[in-house]
């Protein structure tokens, strides 16, 4: 039987804390992977020398679940629960909305079970017209949620869709983790059948292979969201904010694990041509989120760069942003590209491994 916890029991009372260490470590600590890459350099471009188009020409706009995105980016889910988490949720979302990007926002949780925290995400007001998506752990699903508990995320953020992520690693490195996995696929075909918008299942940077793909998709599932691995390993976060040697030794230990990126991207495919997907996991430029949409993405997920200008300024995410639609348009253009559905169908890409 799957266990159940009180929504207010003491290891609740310390997701607040989590979240705070988890901004501050993603932000001032260097917890990328270190041996494991995204895959994506084993990919380059073929080049074109006479592209037969003017710049003007490219265009980058896509559909995503239904809805028009200006450029193929989802400011990937990142933070809540604080007020510099409330602060940089609010920079993001005028961005989304400025530039025609979709958001997701960090897990929920907490302000499940503190709903006094709700409006550290609750940022459709700054982002109108934005695709957003809710997020909650899947696990959760095994520690009391449900149903009511996914309706009210999303009723929250006016969400367009629910992100459950999936965090096997994670938990089992963090101090106190939610562990029992146990049933879960069951619980996922429920929700998915009764939640008022679609669901989508994302890791957390270890990846998501073919077959389990396959898996969620027979249940429900209504978009992939890669999370490979080759970017923020959350074994070494966890790690670097571990209360005993063992905890710090296991993510330590596993801070490389998981499937890169592009070996996802690939898999999925393979197994799910049409089903939305998106890649992310160690997305730093314009040229990885071109070479994932080569690769079969419909839309390229980034979170630390986001992050990171967030921090800063807005004026700081605007020129991430502008620079990214630029790299992204740049690779259309320099191999003769005329839009995303072009670059997803033409053999643009070779691989030099």
């Amino acid at each position: 039987m799957a266990q159940t916890v009180s929504l207010n029991d003491t290891h609740s009372g310390t997701i607040q804390d989590r979240k705070a260490d988890h901004l501050r470590i993603c932000l001032e600590d260097d917890v990328q992977c270190h041996r494991t890459t995204t895959g994506l350099e084993r990919y380059r471009f073929i080049h074109c020398g006479l592209p037969e188009l003017s710049y003007d020409q490219i265009d980058i706009g896509t559909q995503f679940l239904g809805k028009t995105l200006q450029a193929p980016l989802l400011i990937s889910s990142m933070t809540g629960g604080t007020e510099q988490a409330r602060i940089i949720n609010q920079r993001l979302a005028v961005t989304a909305q400025k530039f025609g990007l979709a958001m997701g926002v960090g897990s929920q949780r907490v302000a499940v079970e503190r709903p006094e925290l709700a409006n550290t995400f609750n940022v459709r007001t700054y982002a109108p017209d934005a695709v957003l998506l809710a997020n909650l752990g899947a696990v959760q699903l095994n520690y009391s949620y449900g149903l009511e508990h996914c309706q009210r995320v999303v009723d929250w953020l006016e969400a367009d869709a629910l992100i459950l992520h999936l965090n096997p690693l994670q938990e089992c490195v963090q101090t106190r983790g939610d562990t029992d996995f146990s049933g879960l696929m069951a619980k996922i075909e429920t929700l998915c059948a009764q939640l008022q918008v679609p669901v989508i299942a994302k890791e957390v940077g270890n990846g998501i292979s073919g077959s389990l793909a396959q898996k969620l998709i027979n249940v429900g599932i209504r978009a992939i969201d890669t999370a490979g691995a080759g970017g923020t390993s959350w074994a070494r976060v966890e790690s670097e904010r571990a209360e005993d040697v063992k905890q710090r030794r296991l993510g330590q230990t596993f801070a490389d694990w998981g499937i890169p990126t592009a070996d996802c991207i690939v898999g999925v495919r393979a197994i799910a041509p049409e089903i939305p997907l998106i890649a992310s996991g160690g997305l730093r430029n314009g040229l990885d989120v071109a070479k994932t949409l080569a690769l079969g993405a419909n839309i390229a997920g980034m979170a630390l760069p986001f992050l990171k200008a967030a921090d800063h300024s807005e004026d700081a995410l605007d020129t991430l942003t502008d620079i990214l639609i630029a790299e992204v348009k740049t690779a259309l253009f320099c191999s003769g590209q005329r839009n995303l559905q072009d670059l997803r169908h033409n053999p643009v890409l070779q691989r030099i491994d």
